[in-house]
């Protein structure tokens, strides 16, 4: 998570990036301004919030949360089925502990959008960043 996002979408369009997910925390007061700002560099937009964050938060901006290695928390599951229940279209991503033994919960919950990195890479970061 950034704490400004607007700085780097233009960045990660001309690395290349077909998607810019933003988390909810930090795009409070400017979302409407970053996802059009997003869009008009031909990017899709998408939104990540903190397990603590109420889902309700994120349905003004229906249009990750930690680093590497974070353990699968099914209990986020509500969250997820609580957004397929009122955007059935939605693209749903779900970050966080994804792999062989918990992707079926996060895809019966309602995700159809999987990250999969350390159980991938099998890296994670170090405490410090």
């Amino acid at each position: 998570m950034v704490t400004n996002p607007m700085d780097y979408v233009d960045q990660m369009a001309k690395a290349g990036a077909s998607g810019f997910t933003l988390h909810v925390e930090v795009a409070k007061e400017n979302w409407q301004e970053l996802v059009e700002n997003i869009k008009s560099v031909g990017m899709r937009p998408g939104v990540a919030l903190k397990p603590g964050t109420p889902v309700e938060q994120v349905y003004p901006l229906v249009l990750k949360p930690r680093f590497g290695g974070q353990k699968f928390m099914p209990n986020m599951m509500d969250k997820v089925r609580a957004l397929r229940n009122k955007y059935p279209t939605l693209d749903i991503e779900v970050d966080g502990g994804l792999g062989p033994s918990t992707i079926d919960a996060a895809a019966a919950a309602g995700a159809n959008c999987i990250v999969a990195g350390s159980s991938v890479y099998n890296f994670t970061y170090p405490d410090y960043f």
